[in-house]
């Protein structure tokens, strides 16, 4: 920035949050016991021999996705099935066939990877309708299938509350109904609510579509694997909410309310439908949806940069203040539009302040808080919101820290440091 003296940061320490450690050691022998715990006559070689399943992926990168994925298929096969993958992700990969499988490489799901086939298409079937009217559509080869077996992450979600939230009744609506579908149920949700929609839709397609069983995985707060269970067809709601309130208890969060500035060094689709986790930086940003949570209570926003697995889909990035150039260079114009009008939430995808690096975007984000000096600036920086372990914090939490026994300092006060070119080294 021209005629602008660079401002002086205040120092800061990182810090490493104690979250509970459950976790799951053996992955292959979890899926297999998941699996076994089906009744026999619903697996037996008899019923299944021949069958295709329809084996439904989304686009978050989930730990052990790839491990979960394959060990899922190995059971099917030894069964007698003959599954094939499906991409679960509504108008992600700018609704196109050809993203939405590139969006499952990136996540390590690939023929060559998992041993089946990837089918991709954004054709859907209607199936029916909801008692609201709302049209319910399918993934067309999907419906195909003998059956259709459901795999995702149970966690909180960024625009509403219910008692399932991000998981898989969601996946069953917004995911695989494509972008047809993923429209029409945004469309419906301004007028009858977020959890209304996903809940009729869901149940609908229980009640009418090929679903044998959903595959429910529970991360811990380090972001590692800590529950994976499974449900047929008829239990598969009971099951979610089960895991739900398991990972709500796990689920990680900043270790402070209250910040000036937060710096998130990436943002992206594999980490959060909307780029980064709203809830966890206290603000949605979607008026017309739901308010923004009364906490946290954080000032500015600046969000560094892109994550590759986003395929330029930046939706959520309204949200932030403040962005970097390399963020907004990176930004595929046509896949953002895409997901934002079939979201219905244009202000995700209104395009921020753009500065020229992190040092840059700090600097203004810091002089958009008030006449704080520097070392009271509250100043927290995150790799993601799906990251939250290790955190670094500035001076203006010197006095908190201090009595705090969830937090152990495991760098102490320093410079902040920034490469030639003004960017933050990697986290």
């Amino acid at each position: 920035m021209k005629n602008h003296k660079l401002i002086i940061f205040p120092e800061m320490a990182v810090v490493r949050q104690k979250f509970v450690m459950a976790g799951v050691q053996d992955i292959p022998a979890a899926v297999y016991a998941s699996f076994n715990s089906i009744p026999s006559d619903v697996m037996s070689l008899k019923s299944a021999k021949g069958k295709s399943v329809a084996v439904a992926v989304g686009s978050r990168n989930i730990d052990n996705l790839q491990l979960v994925v394959e060990k899922c298929l190995r059971f099917l096969e030894q069964r007698g099935f003959n599954p094939f993958i499906v991409p679960a992700m509504g108008s992600h990969g700018a609704a196109t066939a050809e993203g939405q499988e590139r969006v499952l490489a990136h996540l390590g799901i690939t023929k060559a990877s998992v041993g089946a086939p990837v089918r991709s298409s954004l054709e859907v079937v209607q199936i029916g309708q909801t008692g609201q009217g709302i049209p319910v559509y399918l993934d067309k080869l999907a419906s195909e299938a003998d059956h259709i077996v459901l795999v995702n992450r149970i966690k909180k979600h960024t625009e509403f509350e219910h008692k399932f939230e991000s998981g898989l009744m969601k996946m069953m609506a917004i995911g695989l109904g494509k972008q047809a579908g993923a429209a029409m149920y945004h469309q419906a949700m301004l007028s009858f609510g977020y959890a209304n929609v996903i809940q009729s839709i869901a149940d609908y397609v229980l009640q009418k579509a090929n679903i044998l069983c959903g595959v429910g995985i529970v991360e811990n707060g380090y972001g590692r694997t800590a529950k994976i269970g499974i449900g047929l067809r008829e239990k598969i709601e009971e099951q979610e909410i089960a895991l739900f309130k398991l990972a709500k208890s796990l689920s990680p969060a900043l270790p402070f309310e209250e910040a000036d500035v937060i710096v998130i060094d990436e943002m992206g689709k594999d980490i959060s439908g909307t780029g980064f986790d709203t809830k966890v930086v206290g603000r949605i940003g979607l008026p017309l949806v739901t308010p923004d949570p009364e906490s946290p209570n954080i000032k500015r926003i600046v969000v560094c940069d892109l994550t590759e697995a986003s395929e330029g889909n930046a939706v959520g990035v309204g949200v932030a203040d403040i962005i970097t150039r390399r963020l907004r260079d990176k930004i595929d114009q046509e896949a953002l539009d895409m997901n934002t009008i079939t979201g219905v939430c244009p202000e995700s995808g209104k395009t921020p302040l753009t500065l020229g690096s992190d040092r840059e975007a700090l600097d203004v984000a810091i002089r958009c808080v008030g006449l704080i000096p520097t070392e009271k600036l509250k100043i927290m920086r995150i790799k993601n919101t799906s990251c939250l372990s290790e955190v670094d914090v500035s001076t203006g939490y010197a006095d908190e820290l201090k009595t705090c026994e969830e937090l152990e300092v495991i760098r102490d006060w320093h410079d902040m440091a920034f490469d030639g070119e003004g960017n933050l080294p990697p986290f």
